[in-house]
This record gives structure tokens, C-alpha cells and sequence, in this order.
């Protein structure tokens, strides 16, 4: 039972309205105000309004029985259809007063539409100028003169009179081998010499004695019926026959001289012999060890020379900067190992040719009578790079992309236009730039894909 009076039965389900329609002006406190000819609510919502409305007795109980919900006669339907409608009604005013509440306080607020000002665009004039820059480049020190030994002929080691760090003279002997067969290949040789020259001796002997015979024949003929002229005519033939075979047998001789100096030759190689002045870096064999000539890269030397008192420089100059090198233009390089030292060098070789591979131009240096630096040695070069003509250039941060063109911004009366460029050395804050441009056309400071061709914008140079 409540205070009412009215008795409910177990199981009702009661719902309660948190407050009455009316009650709303006073719980948001709305006041109407007039400024002008236009009017406007306000409110602020007070706390504790449905404890209020619950306690005051104005809240409305409305009553759905469990029972009614199940209930098919005209009655239970109408009981629902009534209590449907009052809960629509009320939050559908509900949402009229917040609406009606938003839409005043913030009519006042909004001002007429204004006209868009075109953006501001920072530009600045793109510059002809002849590049010249320097940059650093890693180099390294080699030899003038390098070479690996090797023996020409299979052999062993029978004396080594140098090792590593001795300084030769051309000429002196590094490495001696001996080889057996080739002792016995001499004697063959010396052999076959003795008797081609004994064979030319035999040759020319014989032709001695059938001349002899032919001119005896000849004389006597002279005298008719002594001899016959068939014999004449065979000692002539004989004689003839022994002057061929007498060439025959001298160059046969020759022949086996020449083998003889060839097995000679082959010996001399077991003699090696420094071919320069220079420094033995490498000794990687002893006596006793059995050699024979380089079959591949990766066979092991017996010593390694390389000439002293005149190295290479050998800079790796990349593509973008192998521009107006001529010969004789003298560069910079400190070395890490030499600190606090400057060294000059003019440049002696230019390979003109770009390396596939590692897109650079080899440019070596000469370097003389600098004992301090080492072959193998790494150095930093500073080098010079300098065009031959002027070029056009922008700020680093004026090249843009989207990732199908790379373009500048260039304002032209007032409207952007995308010019394709492709970019060239950097020197500092600019960059070279190479497309539709000319020198003093106006482009954006700071390029971005952002700012649409034809879009029209205001400019402020920097």
C-alpha cells in the first residue's frame, strides 16, 4: 500500500516519473531574458532535482501490474498502451526543452560568415651561381710500385737471402731454386747441339769430295770418248744434293742451339731477382719448400716488393663531384696518423672513366719524398669540386616530393605552380636544381604537396 492509499499485489512492477513537465522551469531555474528584438532561456540544472520531485510528492507512480502484461482482453492492452504513450510524452518534451536550451545560449554567439583570405606563401628568388665547394673523401696510400714473386719454373727453395723489411737494389738476388730435370734437360740439349754440328762437319765433307769427283769428270770430258756425259751429268747432281744437305744440317745445328738456350733460360729462373728498388713487405716461404708458377688468385707469394720513396694517392672521387679536375691542381689530405700535419699533392693521373659499380672516378696524386706516409695508409682528402658554368639554386628545404615527382613550388602572378626539377650537388643550405627554371623566379621556401597547382596564394620574400 502506499501513501495514497492503494494496494498493489505482490510481483507489481511500479516505475516512477523523475519529474513532472511542470516542474522543469523550476529545477533549470529558466528565465527568459530580451535583448532587442531577439530572446533567449537559460538555465542551470539544480541538484538533487529527483530527490526532490520523489520527496514532494509530485512524482507520478504508474502502475504496469505483472499480470497486465500478459493479459490479451481490450483492457490489459489499454492499460499498456496509455503507459507507453506517457513515457513517450515525457521524453520527448524532455528533449525539446535541452534542445531548445542549447540552441538559445548559443545563438547570440554566432557572427556572420566572413570572405577567405588567400594563404600566405614564404618565397625567395632562385640564384645563378658558379658551384664551388669542398668535401672530404676517404683515401688510401699505395705503392708506386708493388709486385708479388713468384717462381716461373717448379723447383725448391735452396736460400732465401732476404726477408721481410730488407731493402734490394734492382738486380739483387731474392729467392734461388733448384730443379734436377732441368740439369738433365741440359745435357740432352747440350748433346743434340754436339751432333747437329757433327752432321754439318759429315755434310760438308761429303760435298767436298763429290765437287772434287764432279770437276775431275768435267776436265777429262773435255777430251772426246774419255768419259761419258751421263757421268758428268751424276757427279753435277751429286755435288748439288751435297750443298742441301749441308744446309740442312747447319739448321738443324741452329735448332738445338736454341733449345740449349732455352733450358739455359728456364735455369736462369731459379735465380730471382728483385726487378726495382724497393722494400720486402712479405716473406710467407722458407728453404726447402717446393714452389712452382701462380696457378690463381689465391696462391701465396714467396716475397712481396714494393719500391720506396715515391707512392700513389689514390682518391675515389664520386660521380657528382668528378667535375673541372685537370692535372697538375694541387689538393689538401691530412692523415689520422700524422696529426697536426697538412700535406700537398699535386695530381698526376685522371682514370676519366666512371666505375659501374661504385659510380666514382679514380684520380691518383704523386707523392715524393714523404717518408712519414706509409703505403696502406688512410688519409682525408679535401677536395675541390667546381663547376664549369654557373647553375641554378634553392634552399635545401625548397625540393619536394610526392613520391612520383620530385618538384619545386614557383609562384608566378600569384598562383602555385609544380615545376619538375632533379636535384645536384648540396653546398650547405642550397642545393642545385636543373629543369624549367631561371634565375630570380620566385619559389616556396619550404616545398610541400599540400599547395595545389592554380592555387592562389600571397607571397612574402624572404
Amino acid at each position: 500500500m502506499n501513501a495514497a492509499g492503494i494496494q498493489y499485489r505482490r510481483d507489481t512492477v511500479i516505475l516512477k516519473a523523475l519529474f513532472w513537465p511542470k516542474d522543469l522551469p523550476r529545477c533549470f531555474g529558466l528565465k527568459m531574458h530580451s535583448r532587442g528584438s531577439s530572446a533567449y532561456a537559460g538555465g542551470v540544472p539544480c541538484e538533487g532535482a529527483t530527490q526532490a520531485a520523489i520527496q514532494s510528492g509530485k512524482s507520478r507512480e504508474i502502475l504496469r501490474a505483472k499480470e497486465a502484461l500478459q493479459d490479451d482482453r481490450p483492457e490489459g492492452r489499454r492499460l499498456l498502451t496509455r503507459v507507453a504513450s506517457n513515457r513517450a510524452l515525457k521524453f520527448v518534451f524532455a528533449a525539446s526543452i535541452f534542445s531548445g536550451l542549447s540552441g538559445c545560449s548559443g545563438g547570440h554567439s554566432q557572427s556572420a560568415p566572413q570572405a577567405s583570405t588567400p594563404p600566405t606563401l614564404v618565397v625567395t628568388a632562385v640564384k645563378s651561381q658558379l658551384l664551388q665547394t669542398t668535401i672530404s673523401l676517404p683515401a688510401q696510400i699505395k705503392p708506386y710500385e708493388s709486385v708479388d714473386v713468384f717462381p716461373k719454373e717448379s723447383g725448391f727453395i735452396t736460400a732465401i737471402p732476404v726477408d721481410r723489411g730488407s731493402r734490394v737494389r734492382a738486380g739483387q738476388l731474392l729467392v734461388k731454386l733448384s730443379a734436377p730435370e732441368l740439369v738433365a734437360q741440359r745435357t740432352q740439349a747440350e748433346a743434340a747441339v754436339n751432333a747437329a754440328q757433327s752432321q754439318v762437319v759429315g755434310a760438308k765433307a761429303k760435298l767436298a769430295s763429290d765437287q772434287t769427283t764432279y770437276v775431275h769428270l768435267k776436265n777429262a770430258a773435255q777430251t772426246p770418248g774419255v768419259v761419258a756425259e751421263n757421268d758428268v751429268a751424276v757427279a753435277e747432281q751429286t755435288a748439288a744434293s751435297d750443298e742441301a744437305q749441308v744446309q740442312a744440317a747447319q739448321e738443324n745445328a741452329v735448332a738445338a742451339r736454341q733449345r740449349l738456350k732455352s733450358v739455359s733460360e728456364l735455369e736462369s729462373y731459379l735465380e730471382i731477382r728483385a726487378p726495382f728498388d724497393g722494400v720486402v713487405t712479405e716473406r710467407n716461404l722458407h728453404p726447402g719448400a717446393l714452389v712452382g708458377p701462380s696457378t690463381g688468385t689465391g696462391a701465396q707469394p714467396i716475397l712481396r716488393l714494393e719500391s720506396v720513396g715515391r707512392t700513389r694517392l689514390v682518391i675515389d672521387v664520386p660521380e657528382d663531384y668528378a667535375i673541372g679536375i685537370r692535372e697538375g691542381q694541387q689538393v689538401n689530405f691530412t692523415a689520422d696518423a700524422i696529426p697536426g700535419k697538412t700535406f700537398h699533392a699535386p695530381i698526376a693521373r685522371i682514370s676519366h672513366a666512371i666505375d659501374e659499380k661504385t659510380r666514382t672516378m679514380a684520380v691518383e696524386l704523386g707523392i715524393h719524398n714523404e717518408p712519414q706516409l706509409i703505403p696502406g695508409m688512410f688519409v682525408t682528402v679535401q677536395w675541390r669540386a667546381q663547376r664549369t658554368a654557373s647553375t641554378l639554386s634553392v634552399p635545401t628545404t625548397a625540393i619536394a616530393n610526392d613520391l612520383q615527382r620530385t618538384f619545386v613550388i614557383r609562384v608566378n602572378n600569384g598562383k602555385v605552380e609544380w615545376i619538375d626539377v632533379k636535384p645536384g650537388v648540396t653546398v650547405g643550405n642550397s642545393i642545385e636544381v636543373f629543369g624549367d627554371l631561371q634565375a630570380n623566379d620566385l619559389v616556396a621556401v619550404r616545398g610541400t604537396d599540400e599547395l595545389k597547382p592554380g592555387t592562389q596564394v600571397g607571397v612574402k620574400q624572404q
